[in-house]
């Protein structure tokens, strides 16, 4: 690949001492969404005027206090979807409903028509700037665009007279902002605000469209910084941004945007738009939240929100997207399970939880809670998780808490059978592994059936309690009657053991905890065993009984093997 010579590196502007780089976002902006306009126009099946009016209280919902509703003038679709929201008054009070038009008069007068009634307007206005767009669309001079501008200004203030009852608030945008020369947006802005005469009771919008990003995020932030630092009368303009996603940097634009002078930005849910998309709004909001800065907006829900936007759109999520994608709090990597786990249960233990309020899970940038999402879906289990992986799922979904030291072995058998399979497993068939691998065994040792009796001395006595275990058992398909005396049914059967042909062995190490409550509860049972040659092996029982499942614990870890053997 050769770009030299058809290609060429963006020019940045002449600016000195910039402030923004030192600077944090401690408030949200003004939020703007253009799903119904600018996102609409770019689906290959654009809403129609049902799923628009659904997707507009949507947004209502959201919390959003602008939104661009259509180009009234392009089409009747998009006139007939203004005059429902105002006849039908869909419309709430504090929320300014945002028409789009450009500079000619006829079109204004069009968009006009179609707000007859409406409340709170942002008129918004523009026409191309750029040195190519000058060149090839227009065939126009500087001078001859910025006299298009003001006299797309004074259509507006002329045909406003006729609707009293609506507030207009004007936006103007020279489009193509991002590849505009810097003091030329400036003096058409100036032009069109010298037009208007705002004041600080009644601003213009000025929105810089980065109508095709075309430069690293902080030459846009020097350029936003440059132009709020440069505008004559600042206090009476709000900097709009409207970046798009050419380059995959919208969202760090904006956000250098925003420390660089901003107030208002531009967007769409989940990125929609042309090419690449526009900014994706979700992803800047609950960036700003995981800084402890309140976006403004309710994302609480944000499974429905993906769901809706998916309906209304027809356009699916990337299960990597962040904070929305399905896959964005799972972890394959066996390190990252790990952690998670670990940091999990840590925080779950802390008893003064007002010490628990600063979020610090490793991986998660966010609580998936706080956006509606479930811990139950952070570890998924493929051929690269690692040790902590399964056990994070047998105790989350099953209440199985495996001992530490046995945790290396289950993953390895997870892991074994997943490469096998060449996919993830779902937590029932993680479950169902570790049955068949330590739950139901039957071979080569088998109990068919056990009795105790248990033998106290005089009370008052110094006598220990003494059980007498005996057991009809199976071992390599003959079948053995065994009996012996021990200090519990655990002993007494390891004991009798000994007396057949079952290989030696020693427990070595022994855990038990219960699960379920009430009248369903149960026990389960752990254990090593040393055999004479060295290994160690574990084994899991589960009983009603304490005792018997400490028992069906032995049994499990005499008829454990390793690999995919009886599964």
């Amino acid at each position: 690949m050769k770009p030299e010579g058809k290609y060429t590196h963006f020019e940045s502007v002449p600016l000195s001492n910039r402030k923004w780089p030192s600077k944090i976002i401690k408030n949200a902006p003004v939020w703007c969404s253009v799903d119904l306009r600018d996102g609409n126009q770019a689906l290959v099946n654009p809403m129609g005027i049902e799923h628009k009016l659904e997707y507009f209280d949507m947004l209502v919902r959201l919390g959003f206090k602008q939104i661009e509703v259509g180009f009234p003038s392009a089409s009747d679709t998009e006139f007939n979807f203004v005059r429902t929201l105002i006849e039908n008054k869909r419309i709430p009070d504090d929320v300014s409903i945002q028409v789009l038009t450009q500079v000619r008069d006829q079109l204004i007068k069009k968009t006009f028509e179609s707000l007859k009634g409406a409340k709170n307007v942002i008129f918004h206005i523009y026409n191309a700037t750029s040195p190519a767009q000058r060149k090839y669309n227009f065939k126009k001079s500087k001078k001859e665009i910025i006299e298009l501008a003001v006299n797309g200004v004074k259509s507006v203030k002329k045909y406003m007279q006729q609707y009293p009852e609506i507030n207009i608030q004007l936006e103007y945008s020279p489009e193509n902002f991002s590849q505009t020369e810097i003091d030329y947006s400036i003096e058409i802005c100036e032009a069109v605000m010298d037009e208007w005469n705002p004041s600080q009771e009644n601003k213009i919008i000025l929105n810089l469209p980065t109508t095709v990003e075309c430069c690293l995020p902080n030459q846009f932030a020097d350029c936003i910084e440059y132009f709020c630092s440069h505008i004559k009368n600042r206090k009476c303009c709000i900097i709009s941004l409207h970046n798009h996603n050419d380059r995959g940097e919208s969202v760090a634009q904006c956000e250098l945007g925003l420390l660089a002078g901003a107030e208002r930005v531009e967007g769409c849910l989940f990125g929609n738009g042309e090419r690449t998309g526009n900014l994706d709004i979700v992803t800047a909001a609950l960036n700003m939240y995981t800084q402890g800065v309140d976006p403004q907006l309710d994302f609480s829900n944000l499974e429905y929100v993906s769901e809706e936007y998916t309906r209304f759109t027809g356009m699916p999520i990337h299960p990597r997207s962040p904070y929305a994608g399905e896959l964005v709090y799972t972890a394959f990597s066996g390190s990252h399970q790990d952690a998670i786990r670990k940091a999990m249960k840590a925080r779950a233990d802390i008893k003064d939880k007002s010490k628990a309020n600063l979020w610090d899970i490793p991986y998660l940038p966010i609580d998936p809670r706080d956006i509606g999402r479930e811990y139950a879906d952070i570890i998924r289990i493929n051929s690269q998780s690692g040790k902590g992986g399964a056990a994070f799922i047998l105790e989350s979904n099953f209440g199985i808490i495996t001992p530490k030291a046995m945790h290396p072995v289950i993953g390895e058998i997870i892991k074994v059978h997943a490469d096998k399979l060449q996919r993830e497993l779902k937590p029932s068939e993680i479950f169902d592994i570790f049955s068949k691998k330590w739950l139901n065994t039957k071979s080569p040792l088998n109990v068919l059936e056990i009795t105790e009796k248990h033998i106290e001395g005089e009370r008052g006595s110094d006598f220990s309690e003494q059980v007498a275990g005996m057991a009809t058992i199976e071992w390599q398909g003959k079948r053995y009657a065994v009996a012996a005396t021990g200090n519990g049914p655990l002993d007494a059967f390891v004991l009798a053991l000994k007396k057949s042909p079952v290989p030696k062995f020693n427990i070595t190490s022994f855990h038990e905890h219960s699960v379920g409550t009430g009248s369903d509860t149960q026990a389960m049972a752990y254990v090593r065993i040393t055999k004479e040659n060295g290994e160690q092996v574990w084994g899991v029982g589960k009983s009603s009984n304490v005792g018997r499942a400490g028992i069906a614990a032995v049994v499990s870890a005499i008829n454990f093997k390793q690999g995919l053997s009886g599964i």
